[in-house]
């Protein structure tokens, strides 16, 4: 098995701290986020970023994420060309695609699916232009404008973009979700966070329940994990728990390498 760390396994470590923690764990293989530290972001900073995994023997994988993509206009273009270009000067070659999520925005069924599209044909190009691989990931919750991944890969497919775009499966959200097929083939890249808290249902999951997968975890990350390679996924399996408790974690390489065995349990 393949791992990676996403930079919201330790969001209160600068980049050097977080390199170094991947490679105590044996990874080499990160995701950096844009919404960790907003200052971070600009042409300057990516190529010193890019200089500084370099030095240290670190691949960046991606940049997490470009939000609300499907709710396309000139200043969501705007936006866009601006994070792949500073993606690609990274040495990423992927950048993470998240839909709306948003009780307020509740198009029509046809509005929803003819903005998925448009905003494919137009991220099609401009991830062409800087040479990158869009991840789209599907939102579980019952809210999200883009929920499935069938439906996801439908709309990558009636713009041509098979080449272009890719999927993340998450496990939390292909959980939450209660989408049954995983599409190994058209996986680009897997997300893992377990849920422990079992008072909890799928009604009420939310990222503050997202921990690092051990024994205890109620939605079969390894069981995920394992069909999915099964399947024939060769991919990376990317680490990204959003709870304050991990975050707060002072043994934190510990936790990890923990959870590691556990998914090649």
């Amino acid at each position: 098995m393949k791992f990676c760390l996403n930079h919201m396994v330790a969001p209160r470590l600068d980049y050097p701290e977080f390199f170094e923690l991947a490679l105590r764990l044996g990874v080499t293989a990160v995701e950096i986020r844009n919404d960790i530290d907003a200052a971070l972001m600009g042409n300057k900073n990516a190529k010193a970023i890019a200089a500084l995994a370099d030095d240290m023997g670190i691949t960046i994988v991606n940049v997490n994420a470009l939000q609300r993509w499907n709710q396309w206009s000139k200043p969501k273009a705007d936006e866009a060309k601006k994070l792949a270009e500073y993606t690609a000067l990274t040495g990423a070659r992927n950048l993470i695609l998240v839909p709306t999520n948003d009780t307020k925005f509740r198009p029509s069924h046809e509005a929803r699916q003819d903005g998925i599209r448009e905003a494919l044909g137009h991220l099609k190009g401009i991830l062409k232009d800087h040479g990158l691989v869009g991840c789209v990931e599907p939102l579980g919750y019952a809210e999200c404008s883009l929920r499935l991944k069938a439906e996801a890969i439908s709309a990558i497919d009636d713009v041509g973009g098979s080449k272009r775009f890719k999927l993340t499966h998450d496990t939390f959200h292909h959980f939450v979700s209660g989408e049954k097929e995983v599409f190994a083939d058209r996986t680009g890249l897997i997300h893992v966070s377990g849920v422990t808290d079992r008072k909890h249902t799928v009604a009420t999951m939310r990222d503050v329940q997202r921990e690092l997968v051990d024994a205890n975890d109620m939605i079969d990350n390894r069981g995920q994990v394992q069909r999915l390679i099964a399947a024939g996924y060769k991919g990376l399996v990317s680490f990204e728990p959003f709870a304050p408790a991990v975050h707060k974690d002072k043994a934190i390489a510990r936790s990890i390498a923990r959870s590691m065995d556990y998914l090649e349990g």
